[in-house]
């Protein structure tokens, strides 16, 4: 026998054949994206879908010349610092961060790969960039951030309900960019003559009571500010909402959806289909620390007169031919 057949013998015998063998020297297929998010797959589903969007128009193909590892808290951010060192053990080539505190778990856990920040309210103030223009480090990407979208807010909940007076504004407390967000917030509301009573969450249990005390508090309406936690528990946000019927403002689209009265803010999707933009130009050579972080380009506001009509709230014309939709 051939000294060549009884190589094949023996590596057949281990159970090495050469399906098994061709497997084990295939190359890896791509560079790997670490994905790291704070809430469920469900909740962010309409994101990654917009991320995947956006590789594959500019030629990455999932599992066929990239690769992307994705990590869901849940809804339990305690746990975002394991999975973002998870990810730094996979020595990923790029993590993509959703929201200021998965941001914030990345930057702890490693210093050297390049992070891409996505919807992240203040990545200035929150310390994770330097500066927008110049974030300097191993960070950048996109920002929600705008300073104008607070007063209009505001300014849509008073052309809704017609002498309102008294707003909540429901925070979370364990958001990056709570104070710049409530900061804008208040001095829009003194602009605009509105009351507010600031009320905080930063527990899912606790939701219950503070829509009962937003209602007890005989205030008109509800402005729900921006945050990842608020995003994954939207479900049960709005249904509290409704079931105080009181008139809510959201951040984005995916709150209308759910069952929320009104949204105005930055195309989250957007914001994540252009995330893969960043992506490739990394991949590409460049360094985030001379990658400006990029404002959001796309704003809309969505009305659900479903949920109008369950509350017995009408919407008046001049808003809804402002509306990019209406979910009827």
């Amino acid at each position: 026998m051939s000294a060549r057949i009884m190589i094949v013998v023996c590596l057949v015998a281990l159970g090495l054949g050469p399906f098994r063998i061709a497997e084990a020297q295939q190359p890896k297929k791509g560079p790997q994206i670490g994905f790291i998010l704070a809430g469920s797959h469900s909740a962010y589903s309409s994101r990654v879908d917009a991320f995947r969007q956006g590789l594959s128009e500019l030629g990455y193909i999932e599992g066929k010349n990239i690769a992307i590892e994705y990590r869901y808290a849940e809804g339990k951010e305690d746990r975002l610092p394991a999975l973002a060192a998870d990810l730094v053990r996979l020595k990923v080539d790029i993590i993509v961060a959703g929201g200021g505190n998965a941001t914030l778990a990345a930057k702890n856990a490693t210093k050297t790969i390049p992070i891409v920040l996505t919807a992240v309210s203040d990545p200035v103030g929150s310390g994770l960039v330097a500066s927008l223009a110049r974030p300097g480090g191993n960070i950048t990407g996109l920002t929600g951030i705008n300073s104008d979208l607070s007063g209009k807010r505001l300014e849509l909940l008073k052309e809704m309900i017609l002498g309102v007076s008294r707003v909540v504004i429901l925070l979370y407390r364990d958001n990056p960019a709570a104070t710049l967000l409530l900061k804008e917030t208040e001095a829009a509301a003194q602009l605009l003559r509105v009351q507010v009573q600031i009320l905080e969450v930063n527990d899912s249990s606790e939701l219950e009571n503070v829509f009962e005390a937003a209602k007890k508090g005989r205030s008109e309406a509800i402005d729900i500010l921006s945050s990842a936690f608020f995003v994954a528990q939207r479900k049960e946000i709005v249904e509290l909402a409704a079931k105080v019927r009181l008139p809510a403002i959201y951040v984005d689209s995916t709150f209308t959806d759910a069952g929320g009265l009104m949204s105005y803010g930055a195309n989250i999707p957007d914001m994540y289909r252009r995330a893969a933009v960043y992506v490739d130009k990394i991949l590409k050579g460049a360094k985030p620390s001379d990658l400006p972080v990029e404002q959001p380009k796309k704003f809309e506001l969505v009305i659900n007169l479903k949920t109008a009509k369950q509350i017995g709230v009408t919407i008046p014309q001049s808003v809804l031919y402002r509306a990019d939709k209406v979910i009827k």
